[in-house]
């Protein structure tokens, strides 16, 4: 379960309508301004054709990241609160000495919510998991710097 991600029925039923209509109607659709470009004659000098061309590895690329993203998926209510963070928990923590606020897990549970979202393998959320209200951790940066994280509360996302 390591590289599993926790996903809210929500945010897996979302994600899988996204593939399934990636999957359909957007490679079909990809795939027909795709011959009309190539139709238009000389490819090396076609945008047309290039720009669905890249938009096809775009879109291609997006529907392996939801495929692996909803094959290790954990589906489930938020997690139960006990204090302690977890993935998909929003999390309040004084990092460097200022609030932060955010949610512990994958931005794709986020969905339309403003909040910032560290991934648990991220080097703040790697440092956090398992903390309770009132810990305090520190975590290198990627210019080795040792941040120091205090959590002030955890909350259940609503998302």
């Amino acid at each position: 379960m390591s590289d599993s991600t926790f996903l809210t029925q929500d945010a897996y039923d979302r994600l899988t309508s996204e593939l399934e209509e990636l999957s359909t109607k957007g490679r079909e659709e990809i795939a027909k301004r795709i011959e009309a470009a190539r139709e238009e004659g000389d490819l090396r000098e076609n945008g047309g054709y290039h720009a669905a061309k890249d938009e096809q590895g775009k879109q291609e690329a997006r529907i392996r990241t939801l495929q692996s993203l909803l094959k290790d998926a954990v589906v489930g209510e938020a997690p139960e609160l006990d204090g302690t963070v977890q993935s998909g928990t929003v999390v309040t923590a004084l990092v460097l000495g200022d609030e932060e606020r955010f949610l512990l897990g994958s931005r794709e549970i986020a969905g339309g919510t403003d909040l910032d979202v560290y991934s648990e393998k991220s080097p703040l959320g790697a440092a956090i998991l398992g903390l309770s209200e009132g810990e305090s951790t520190t975590y290198e940066a990627p210019n080795g710097k040792q941040i120091p994280v205090e959590i002030v509360k955890v909350e259940s996302f609503e998302g």
